[in-house]
């Protein structure tokens, strides 16, 4: 029986993402990040728990297997579902593929990814719905694989992999699908993938955003069009990425707000950067979303600090 997912009797669905947690060996770490994670869900009790990749290092880790089932554990234990799209680190050791990862987490109990669509490229591209009170679909989540690093690095094309046109080709006929079904009315949408858009750069240098910039942002140097496909279809709202540890900004570019998780895990920083995840809330019958973080000190950030466009700067 598929499982299914639907808004509250308040008309509301309420998303946590995690993002960039790395998950590798049992250490002191990962039991403070586990018990982190178990006091943000538990305070704010989401329909549905969004790993936006690196889930695991796996390169690192002497049973990428175990630490994967280490990662989600917590939602598991607690019996929320979840979903996981998946990072460059997930696939680095040789003996995990991403095709092996996707396969362990549709393993989980309570884990609400799909299996993979035929001919379209990478692991982890799945679609949910999220049902009404009639059980119709009333809103859509996607999720992409935004692969690991440049198919072209040697050709210095870039350094981090891009969602590529068999994904856009499987995204836009789903969405046509679903806004056909929906009476001709796009459903209100949400992407979730790990490494961001080109988009990402864009809106920190030449609109107003909100939030922080501690890190560089490491898009792919090919801009396949993901963007112009999402402003076309008409639907998706938002966007949700980590890959980047310092960043948790987001801002808006041609209605669609491209948003940062908050990460999960410090990992390389080098400076003092409170851990946390970023929580999403859909309204029913509404083409809109609130987003906030919640830290591990327990602070809630409605409101994040504004950051006016400077510009960009080029290098001869």
């Amino acid at each position: 029986m598929r499982k299914s997912l639907h808004f509250r009797d308040n008309e509301k669905f309420k998303i946590v993402q995690f993002t960039d947690t790395e998950f590798c060996e049992p250490n002191e770490e990962e039991t403070h990040m586990k018990a982190l994670m178990r006091r943000i869900l538990e305070t704010e009790n989401p329909d549905l728990v969004v790993y936006t990749g690196d889930v695991i290092a796996s390169n690192k880790s002497p049973n990428p297997i175990q630490a994967f089932k280490n990662a989600v554990s917590v939602p598991e234990e607690m019996q929320i579902p979840w979903t996981a799209v998946f990072g460059n680190h997930d696939s680095e050791a040789a003996d995990m593929t991403r095709e092996q990862l996707h396969n362990l987490q549709l393993s989980h109990k309570y884990c609400y990814a799909q299996p993979d669509p035929p001919n379209v490229h990478g692991a982890g591209n799945y679609m949910l719905e999220i049902l009404d009170k009639q059980h119709q679909p009333a809103a859509a989540l996607y999720f992409l694989d935004s692969g690991s690093y440049s198919p072209l690095e040697h050709l210095r094309v870039g350094f981090y992999d891009w969602i590529r046109r068999s994904q856009i080709h499987w995204y836009t006929e789903t969405s046509y699908r679903l806004t056909a079904r929906n009476g001709g009315s796009p459903l209100p949408s949400l992407g979730f993938f790990h490494i961001p858009l080109p988009e990402y750069n864009d809106i920190w240098d030449f609109s107003v955003c909100y939030g922080q910039k501690l890190d560089k942002c490491c898009a792919p140097w090919i801009n396949t069009g993901f963007f112009a496909a999402m402003l076309e279809m008409g639907d998706i709202m938002g966007t949700f990425v980590g890959h980047d540890h310092g960043n948790d900004f987001w801002g808006t570019l041609h209605g669609i707000r491209l948003c940062y998780g908050r990460t999960t895990r410090n990992a390389y920083l080098n400076q003092p950067f409170q851990t946390g995840a970023r929580v999403i809330q859909l309204t029913e019958g509404q083409r809109s979303f609130d987003t906030w973080l919640h830290l591990e000190d327990g602070s809630i950030i409605q409101d994040q600090p504004e950051h006016k466009p400077e510009g960009r700067h080029v290098q001869n």
